[in-house]
């Protein structure tokens, strides 16, 4: 009858039709433009046919339709209001079409039915899911509702309250709960779904179910609204001022329950393109690209990768504890050494209380918990090495420490193992220097704590072979780690970026600004701790450490004028949150209760390094901040210490919690625009190399580029 690249009609007995579902060349059904058009097309074949008495619509792929083609939003979304007003309206009218067919409609929804493809599914008649499978709209994580009639039929199906539990909190639901709640009229086996859903369609046929009484719930309005006040109580937590979509959606949804079904879709579009043009979305769409990017890149180490079937660990600190638990727990057994049975015992300790917090969760059974720990070997010898396919040193950040160990250790494992450094600062090229093969060396940047943190820098040296990279990369991802590419310099990718805005930070202090004021600021600007507090977190001493290589790798910007803050702290003996002493004074009250108060101590100190206080506004300590954390960002893509923008941007966000709604540097640039950022810039010239911009930026900026296009 019709056949595509996305779908086909097929003609099957006694007057069905079943339309299915099978984008060419992809895994995953997606509803772009391609698969619209066709669905168009495939509308009118299938309102020009005659004698039909049904349709089914179904998937080829193991997942109904994921949602629309997040690639196009882009271009959509730079479309003038009215324009991207009629696209949606376009769709809006298809789905209505589908749903106003002479004849009943069925849809079998399998794997997954999200976003545009839970839109398509429920402007069907009947639902039927198979057990496994999940129906949900997921638009708010990219700061979106949705847009092709997903709220509007969702409320009358199965109320207001309901549709704005799915929607708001953006979670897939699964069968039974999309069942209970009305939005699915019958679960089935998976392995018997289409055949049910066609048993299905003939009791539709037959008037045993009735279609036309099914299709009026999704039509009438049920104004059962509660108050929007009450709702935005109610959903408090979802609601953030950098993340306006949630807040919207409750609006939304609230003002069209009352409404005709055609203006409740026009209230729901008008809520669509108000989100589709706010920052918030372009920073959440690009990340979701972004993040898509960095798995197609970790998808190509793979084909080159060999197995890791045994890893080890050197080292049973907080970090080493930490690799090793996480390894145990992905399924990749390791060998865990150190010098003494109490660092051992640490070790075993730091594993055992994440699982231990897995089991409270019931995320893991017993069972479970000592599988994992019976994967983590703890030896004192290198006995076992000779089995190791990949080592990560995690021994402490001192170059002379680490380079004895590791010359080692590469005596004693097979002559095809990885070495890789988990370290933070020091050059990979250093490091491989007494190393008989440097071309299997490399670094393996986790950051702390390691079972949280998602990202892993892995740091390719001068002599590092594509088949190291590939297999360090593929222990990562089995790791269940987001790994990033990054060659050697000091810092590597995230430090290097950081401690220019520490270097703000530190001028700030200097010129008389609280630092109590500027961790307020910061944290409204989106940062999840101000400088000050992050600090505290890190270590004093690790601050100082990592600060000090940054100065000597990049005198020329990154030295300071006399000690700084840090340095002063640390020579006081604070350490930060590790002996309660730092910016902040940390510790416990007579009530067992932690509390965390500003240092007097602290205060004195840095009052005591004021000379001349200035005047700021907020936004002033903002650009002081950003200008050199952003031009850093800048210089390490021009440096090649990363390909592309969006690694950049996503080694920021995953490793150090860049404010997500903002997407990273180079899209905060991008947003506030390349003009205004080089105008600000220019206002701060006179705090050094770090405010200057680049020759690179300079020539992007009179091109009238973008990082991301």
């Amino acid at each position: 009858m019709y056949q595509g690249k996305a779908l086909c009609l097929k003609k099957l007995d006694s007057g069905l039709i079943e339309l299915e579902l099978d984008l060419k060349e992809s895994s995953v059904n997606i509803l772009n433009q391609q698969a619209l058009s066709e669905l168009a097309e495939a509308m009118a074949v299938l309102k020009s046919t005659p004698d039909v008495k049904g349709l089914l619509i179904c998937s080829a792929k193991p997942a109904f339709v994921v949602g629309a083609d997040i690639s196009e939003f882009a271009s959509n979304f730079s479309m003038p209001d009215k324009q991207l007003t009629a696209w949606i309206g376009k769709t809006n009218s298809l789905f209505c079409e589908l749903e106003s067919l002479p004849y009943p409609t069925v849809v079998a929804i399998n794997g997954m039915a999200l976003g545009g493809g839970g839109e398509l599914a429920l402007a069907a008649d009947f639902r039927i899911i198979a057990d496994n499978a999940k129906l949900g709209f997921p638009e708010v994580s990219l700061g979106l509702c949705p847009g092709w009639g997903g709220t509007v039929r969702l409320s009358r199906l199965i109320g207001a309250s309901g549709a704005l539990d799915w929607s708001v909190r953006g979670q897939p639901q699964s069968a039974a709960e999309s069942k209970s709640a009305g939005a699915v009229d019958l679960i089935v086996s998976s392995d018997h779904l289409r055949e049910e859903a066609l048993v299905f369609l003939n009791r539709a046929i037959s008037g045993e179910v009735c279609y036309a009484t099914n299709r009026a719930r999704k039509s009438k309005a049920r104004g059962d609204a509660e108050d929007v006040e009450q709702l935005k109580q109610h959903y408090c937590r979802q609601l953030s001022p950098f993340y306006p979509a949630a807040e919207n959606i409750i609006e939304t949804v609230s003002l069209h329950s009352y409404l005709p079904f055609e203006s409740a879709l026009r209230v729901e579009t008008a809520c669509f393109v108000k989100l589709a043009k706010s920052d918030t979305a372009s920073s959440l769409v690009g990340l979701f690209l972004n993040n898509g990017l960095l798995k197609k890149q970790a998808g190509l180490w793979l084909k080159q990768a060999r197995p890791v079937a045994q890893s080890a660990v050197l080292g049973a600190g907080i970090m080493g504890g930490g690799v090793a638990y996480q390894s145990a727990s992905r399924g990749t057994p390791i060998i865990m050494k150190d010098i003494n049975d109490e660092a051992l015992a640490l070790g075993i300790k730091t594993a055992t209380k994440l699982l231990d917090k897995q089991v409270e969760k019931s995320r893991l059974d017993e069972a479970g918990k000592t599988k994992v720990l019976n994967a983590i070997n703890p030896v004192l010898d290198y006995d076992s090495f000779n089995t190791a396919d990949l080592v990560v040193e995690a021994v402490v950040e001192n170059p002379a420490v680490k380079a004895s160990v590791l010359a080692d250790v590469e005596h004693q494992v097979p002559e095809h193992a990885v070495l890789a450094s988990n370290t933070s600062t020091i050059s990979i090229n250093l490091l491989a220097g007494n190393l008989q093969r440097p071309e299997q060396f490399c670094g393996m940047h986790f950051f702390n704590p390691v079972h949280l943190m998602p990202l892993v820098e892995v740091i390719r040296g001068s002599k590092t072979s594509d088949e190291t990279i590939a297999t360090t990369v593929a222990y990562a991802v089995a790791m269940g780690k987001t790994p990033i590419v990054v060659n050697d310099c000091p810092g590597f990718l995230v430090n290097r970026i950081l401690f220019p805005y520490f270097n703000g930070f530190n001028r700030l202090l200097k010129d008389g600004i609280d630092f109590k004021r500027i961790d307020r600021v910061m944290e409204q600007f989106g940062w999840p701790m101000g400088p000050a507090y992050l600090a505290d977190v890190v270590g004093i001493d690790t601050m100082v450490h990592a600060d000090t290589v940054m100065q000597q790798g990049f005198p020329e910007r990154m030295q300071h004028d006399g000690e700084s803050i840090i340095e002063l702290l640390l020579a006081d003996g604070c350490l930060g949150q590790k002996n309660g002493q730092g910016f902040y004074q940390y510790g416990v009250d007579e009530k067992g209760q932690r509390y965390k108060e500003v240092s007097g101590h602290a205060v004195e100190l840095i009052a005591a390094q004021v000379n001349d206080a200035v005047t700021l506004t907020d936004q002033e300590i903002i650009d002081r901040m950003m200008i050199p954390l952003c031009t850093e960002a800048v210089r390490c893509l021009e440096d090649g210490i990363v390909e592309t923008p969006a690694e950049v941007d996503m080694g920021l966000i995953l490793g150090l919690g860049f404010p997500r709604f903002r997407g990273g540097p180079l899209r905060y640039i991008d947003t506030v625009g390349l003009d205004h950022f080089a105008a600000i810039a220019g206002q701060h010239s006179d705090q050094g190399g770090l405010y200057q911009l680049t020759e690179g930026f300079i020539a992007r900026q009179q091109a009238g580029e973008k990082y991301f296009a």
